[in-house]
């Protein structure tokens, strides 16, 4: 009898990842903020060679409405390699999980035997991610060694919070439990992340339910009560070791990427904008001693504008923050990509030194101000901006989505978001192009709006690597 294989996109190293084949289609989730037509899981083609490049070419809707679909991740890929020694025989890097962040579901896609036409094969009830886990309102999913890892910004039962971890099964994507067995002083939720090989899991933090869901509340924001602290775990064992606080200013602390790197102890974090100047930052979490800390290490100041260009909540102010939303650490850990959602710009930080990132490269499109256009369409507009942000595994292809979260994108731009992706060529030694020929918008997502997007293969922010 053969002996069965491992799946051949769980890569063991970063690097054997960057070697692998190029990705040929993007899954890009799609929500109606009307919640009067069903959100979809949509398809790209993003095979410079083919004649659809560029195209939909495959749409899966889901049965319910009101979901507003967000971030979601596999339900197996490199940290699977945790496991070696073990049983990996059927696991493999196959559905995609994808949370409903309005409505609490749970959609599994499969993507075999069709990978143009995945198909939906489980619907996990808002009540299951209660009952068995004590959470609502799940926000992003990632694959990790014991299961897959649900974060969720609310509690159950109709409780605001605290937010917290879900942990699902990897083969039959039940929910199992709360992650946490000691949540110490944490209550806020975003996003998790991982060292696998330092046992230490990191949280970070947005706002309960009530604060999102209908807006960026000012007073809530200008009193400093979204999160400002990111959190650090013991993963095997759920305990909550350490909260390093930014300083409350800096709110929102947002999107978590650790080194590709399995025996290092570094990463960056986003804030989104600082209540002293209006400026976005990034900071970058390292070991010190024993402890952990988090240093400052990029500074993006907001940009003076027109008050009469502005929406409402910013005319006082007569700036434009950047709304750092989103960023992405290339997979040889070399590029950092930051997502200025309210400039309208994508940022590109050489980080071969993490303490001391470098600008390398810009590109500019949309923005509440500027309205950018791309270059397919240079007579053309572009309203949001650089939001979701993703890197191919090689790290030559930068991916956009323009889309925040359907009642924060109605704040910041009132006229309209519309829908529109892009993809910008990445320079090996910095710089970054838009492509031309690559600009799936407005009627092509049938006018849903356009939000996270995964690679087929993996790519720069769904995996985790257990080996050099």
């Amino acid at each position: 009898m053969s002996q069965p294989t491992t799946d051949p996109t769980f890569y063991r190293s970063a690097a054997e990842a960057a070697a692998a084949p190029p990705e040929q289609l993007a899954y890009v989730v799609a929500f109606d903020r009307a919640a009067a037509k069903p959100d979809a899981l949509t398809v790209i083609d993003v095979d410079p060679a083919s004649g659809t490049y560029g195209k939909v070419v495959g749409w899966t809707d889901v049965p319910h409405t009101g979901d507003e679909l967000h971030h979601f991740g596999w339900n197996a890929c490199s940290s699977a390699l945790k496991h070696e020694g073990h049983d990996l025989q059927g696991l493999a890097r196959r559905y995609l999980i994808v949370p409903g962040l309005r409505s609490s579901r749970l959609y599994v896609f499969d993507t075999q035997p069709d990978p143009r036409q995945p198909s939906l094969s489980k619907i996990t009830d808002g009540t299951e991610l209660a009952d068995k886990a004590g959470y609502s309102r799940p926000h992003t999913s990632h694959c990790g060694p014991d299961g897959v890892f649900m974060t969720c910004l609310g509690g159950a039962d109709g409780s605001d919070g605290p937010g917290g971890i879900a942990l699902l099964d990897h083969a039959s994507f039940d929910v199992l439990r709360k992650w946490e067995t000691d949540r110490g002083p944490q209550y806020l939720a975003y996003d998790a992340w991982w060292h696998l090989n330092q046992n230490t899991l990191i949280t970070s933090e947005w706002g309960t339910p009530s604060m999102i869901e209908d807006g960026l509340v000012p007073e809530l924001l200008l009193a400093n009560k979204y999160g400002h602290a990111i959190h650090f775990w013991d993963l095997a064992a759920g305990e909550h070791k350490q909260r390093v606080d930014l300083g409350e200013q800096y709110q929102m602390p947002l999107e978590l990427r650790p080194s590709h790197d399995p025996d290092a102890a570094w990463g960056f974090v986003g804030v989104v904008v600082s209540t002293e100047d209006l400026s976005a930052s990034v900071w970058r979490w390292h070991r010190d001693g024993g402890a952990w800390a988090v240093d400052q290490v990029i500074t993006i100041p907001a940009e003076p504008a027109d008050p009469d260009l502005l929406p409402p909540a910013l005319k006082p102010f007569g700036a434009v923050p950047p709304l750092v939303t989103d960023i992405d650490l290339s997979v040889d850990d070399q590029f950092l990509y930051v997502s200025c959602w309210g400039t309208g710009e994508l940022k590109q930080f050489d980080v071969h030194d993490p303490a001391n990132p470098r600008e390398a490269g810009s590109v500019r499109l949309g923005g509440i101000v500027g309205r950018n256009a791309h270059p397919a369409a240079p007579d053309q507009p572009l309203s949001g901006g650089p939001q979701m942000v993703e890197i191919s595994r090689d790290g030559r292809r930068v991916y956009l989505t323009n889309s925040l979260y359907g009642a924060w994108d109605d704040q910041f731009y009132p006229d309209g978001v519309g829908a529109w992706m892009a993809v910008l060529h990445a320079e090996p030694h910095g710089g970054m192009t838009v492509d031309q020929a690559f600009f799936p918008h407005g009627d092509d997502f049938r006018g849903l709006r356009a939000h996270q997007v995964r690679l087929q293969g993996g790519d720069a922010s769904s995996d985790s690597y257990c080996y050099r």
